[in-house]
């Protein structure tokens, strides 16, 4: 009874998270610039990104804090954050946010109006 639980529960996991995965949807250059403008992106603990509406990004990882710009190209979010230069894929689902760049793990973040650090 109880291994018959555990597989239920198992499988049910499995089917959650694949449905999960699917409500991410890729966006187009467009969505990117609409979506990002004026907005934080953020694994909501170590580090964020601000989206400038104006190409400026503003960064802040573990206290260390970089400018630089942000920009679209080929459907591509691109940053240049004066240490890399990296265009990432974006997809979306709701205010959950996937980059993926070529040989790197996709990076998950949330993407919040930006709040006073003041």
């Amino acid at each position: 009874m109880i291994t018959r639980a555990v597989v239920i529960l198992t499988a049910a996991s499995f089917a959650w998270a694949a449905a999960a995965q699917q409500k991410f949807q890729k966006l187009t250059g467009a969505q990117i610039r609409a979506k990002f403008g004026g907005m934080e992106l953020t694994d909501q603990v170590h580090w964020y990104d601000l989206y400038e509406k104006n190409g400026t990004l503003l960064s802040s990882s573990m206290g260390r804090k970089r400018t630089g710009v942000w920009w679209i190209e080929r459907d591509q979010l691109c940053v240049d954050d004066s240490e890399t230069v990296k265009c990432y894929e974006v997809r979306a689902s709701g205010n959950n946010v996937q980059l993926r760049a070529e040989g790197l793990y996709p990076v998950d973040a949330v993407l919040r109006s930006p709040i006073s650090r003041r």
